[in-house]
């Protein structure tokens, strides 16, 4: 098989694994008594991201394969994933801290995958004689493609009565309300586990002695001497802050709807994970944008769009409703995702690149992504926890349980956030005169 394509399945069944389950699991937490810890669930992925990938990366450095460590990983959290799996189909409400423990363990593992897969593919390419530079970029899209590929199936995909389907229609066994999710993510990390390790040798290079402190990437924390990159540092974490909000909450937002009689049987509230799909849709086509915009504006315009995109994407969604013409407001929510997310990501990405010393690049690189996915997301993610738990509460109605209340008042505290600090990274933060 072609080296390209077989590197371009392993990302599509990466990211298949995610999107089994991130963007619907506030569905099934609300109904399984653990809404109010919605936000920690969203929250613990940032904190293992913290130090999980640094571990998992020294260890795929030194001591094996980090394809092969790749599959072990998968192979670790799919176990858990089928254990969360388990629990839910032996009782509607599974213990919390059981439940919540084994969710722990399985993202624990998960999350490193994401720089294992990138290290392991980067490895083959170059082992391949393919330039990493040309031939990564369309690889790696096939990963957005698992994401919104499972994401739809499980939208769709339901067990009623033992009976297994696919249907747009209101179906209360839908993957996407129920703990069958966690088994699709289970399944499919198995079917990775194996098929890397048919995927071609990475041998380990023999590895200079260096200090601890430079092998766990701390050295990184020179660069906040300087007050430019202190800033964006700290910018970063701002804005991380919102990355994980609509993960956790859009779907059980866009759900809520069928709580409302008169859009109960709307396609919108029937489809919130299919709806949410259009964010990854917009996510990877606005990759296409940035070096247009790079090359025009600079960096600086370009991350302040990205901030100002986050404003609308949050505003979108208080505006809008289930039912025309408001769902277009969703829609519009879920296209500007791809700018809010997108441009400063990567624009972000190409800063640290610019600024920092090569002899710091990848640490530098693992210190934009703590602070934004890692502390950013974890706060941020715990705040809007507590905001919407204080504005909305799950009732039970005959169509199910739904997470109801002033959504429009947590939508907007969003939007004034982000563009809060849009507005303080405008007046304060200065790149190099070029």
């Amino acid at each position: 098989m072609n080296l390209k394509v077989r590197l371009a399945l392993m990302n599509f069944l990466e990211f298949a694994v995610w999107g089994s389950y991130l963007t619907s699991m506030g569905q099934y937490l609300g109904r399984a008594g653990m809404g109010a810890e919605i936000s920690w669930f969203y929250a613990i992925q940032g904190i293992v991201s913290i130090f999980m990938p640094t571990i998992m990366g020294v260890i795929a450095d030194r001591l094996i394969q980090p394809q092969r460590l790749l599959g072990l990983c998968h192979l670790i959290a799919g176990c858990f994933m089928v254990s969360l799996f388990l629990l839910g189909n032996a009782s509607p409400n599974p213990d919390k801290t059981l439940f919540i423990s084994l969710y722990t363990l399985s993202v624990a593992f998960y999350m490193p995958t994401l720089a294992l897969s990138n290290t392991a593919a980067f490895a083959i390419l170059k082992s391949g004689g393919l330039d990493t530079v040309k031939d990564f970029p369309p690889i790696r899209v096939f990963g957005t493609v698992g994401f919104i590929a499972t994401m739809w199936f499980v939208n769709c995909a339901f067990l009623d009565g033992g009976n297994f389907g696919l249907t747009l229609s209101e179906n209360a066994g839908k993957f996407q309300y129920t703990h069958l999710q966690f088994l699709v993510s289970g399944i499919l990390g198995f079917v990775l586990f194996l098929y890397c390790f048919t995927l071609p040798e990475c041998k380990l290079a023999p590895k200079a002695q260096t200090s601890l402190a430079v092998t766990l990437g701390l050295n990184a924390f020179s660069m906040f001497r300087t007050k430019r990159m202190a800033l964006f540092f700290l910018f970063s974490a701002l804005l991380g802050m919102s990355l994980q909000v609509t993960n956790g909450y859009a779907t059980p937002f866009i759900t809520s709807f069928k709580g409302i009689p008169e859009m109960a049987d709307s396609f919108a509230a029937n489809n919130a994970t299919l709806l949410v799909s259009i964010s990854q849709i917009a996510e990877a086509l606005c990759i296409l944008l940035i070096p247009f915009f790079m090359r025009r504006y600079g960096i600086k315009t370009v991350m302040m769009i990205a901030m100002l995109a986050w404003v609308l994407r949050f505003g979108f969604f208080g505006l809008g409703n289930a039912v025309f013409p408001g769902v277009v407001l969703f829609i519009l929510s879920c296209l500007v995702y791809g700018v809010a997310f997108d441009f400063f990501n990567v624009s972000g990405g190409l800063f640290v690149d610019q600024e920092c010393d090569a002899s710091v690049r990848a640490s530098a690189q693992g210190m934009f992504m703590l602070m934004t996915n890692g502390l950013g997301a974890t706060v941020g993610t715990l705040l809007a926890g507590k905001v919407i738990n204080h504005y909305c509460q799950w009732v039970d109605t005959p169509k199910g349980s739904f997470l109801l209340g002033d959504w429009q008042t947590c939508w907007f505290i969003f939007a004034a956030y982000a563009l809060v600090v849009a507005v303080l990274f405008g007046l304060v933060f200065r790149t190099k005169k070029q």
